[in-house]
């Protein structure tokens, strides 16, 4: 029996919505729902639906049936409206994180899926917060995580995540690029079962710097390390240009891609994927899954909100859960 840790999130977003939606469903597997059980009570009677609440019981191990949500409880300060953000809830957020990390920590709970934050609210109550990954990564102590979005047919992992674009080139150097590669490979064989995973790696400037007419990266930072790499046995192709990286031809004979900045990978994967794409920490303790999209604030509590996207990090958990058990 998998058992998974679930946090719904903003409690004003549509991670609440999601979570009602993922209980009237009976899964073969334990969800556990971190968070304030009135929360999700009063979202199901916004959203016509039945819902019972179960408290956990850490020696317990079954599934619950449809209608029915197994709840750790975390207080929030105040009441939820759904659409409407409160930074009195920003602890609650992080004190929900904080005890699903703390049990994958102490082998609790088998993976942990994230339904999304709101990363401005949380900041406005005085926390400093630059997302899940970077949290994880602090509570955990790991010295090296990597951001990976997938989709049905394509893998994109970050050398940066959420920084400022005129910060992305200061931080690219061959130590980040050797530890994050070397993560991104190493995980994609142990929990995804590749033997000699094919990454490619974007390069930072547009045509890959031009042979240094557009940029010196390449040829000083990202070749070099990649060729160090390549002299250990990586299957690494790149620097390339990341206008034609992502088309047919170049991916189909890769298993992910390796882009410099957020925003140079992302939206690709989004536009192919959105709404069943999964957001995958790579390199922690524990497994962590999450959605693609955000808190959609507009959508919360009014029965609209796709919840494609948590499935598919449900399912993507128990998956890797269960080949981690088997392997």
């Amino acid at each position: 029996m998998i058992k998974i840790a679930v946090t719904p999130g903003e409690p004003g977003g549509i991670g609440p919505d999601l979570c009602v939606e993922l209980a009237q469903q009976v899964y073969p597997h334990q969800l556990v729902f971190i968070c304030d059980p009135q929360l999700l009570v009063e979202r199901a009677c916004e959203l016509n639906a039945t819902l019972q609440i179960r408290p956990y019981e850490p020696h317990l191990s079954e599934p619950a049936p449809a209608g029915t949500a197994i709840v750790l409880p975390v207080s929030m300060a105040v009441p939820a409206v759904a659409g409407q953000l409160d930074t009195a809830n920003a602890q609650y957020v992080l004190d929900t994180l904080r005890r699903a990390i703390t049990g994958a920590l102490q082998g609790e709970f088998d993976a942990l899926v994230t339904a999304p934050v709101h990363k401005g609210v949380i900041n406005d109550a005085g926390i400093s917060f630059s997302g899940h990954t970077e949290f994880l990564q602090r509570l955990s102590n790991t010295p090296q995580v990597v951001m990976m979005l997938m989709s049905e047919s394509m893998k994109v992992a970050l050398l940066t995540t959420h920084v400022p674009l005129a910060k992305v080139s200061e931080l690219i150097c061959a130590d980040r690029l050797e530890r994050v590669i070397s993560v991104l490979h190493d995980e994609l064989r142990t929990k995804f079962g590749l033997a000699s995973p094919k990454l490619l790696i974007a390069g930072l400037n547009p045509h890959a710097g031009e042979s240094g007419h557009m940029g010196r990266e390449e040829i000083d930072i990202i070749e070099p390390a990649l060729k160090r790499l390549r002299a250990m046995g990586f299957n690494l192709q790149g620097p390339l240009p990341a206008d034609t990286l992502f088309t047919p031809k170049v991916l189909a004979n890769a298993d992910a891609v390796l882009a410099m900045y957020h925003d140079q990978g992302l939206p690709v994967l989004k536009y192919q994927g959105f709404g069943r794409a999964v957001n995958i920490t790579l390199g922690l303790p524990f497994i962590r899954t999450s959605v693609d999209h955000g808190t959609a604030l507009d959508l919360a509590g009014s029965g609209e909100a796709d919840g494609g996207s948590l499935q598919a990090a449900l399912q993507c958990a128990v998956d890797m859960a269960a080949y981690s058990q088997n392997n």
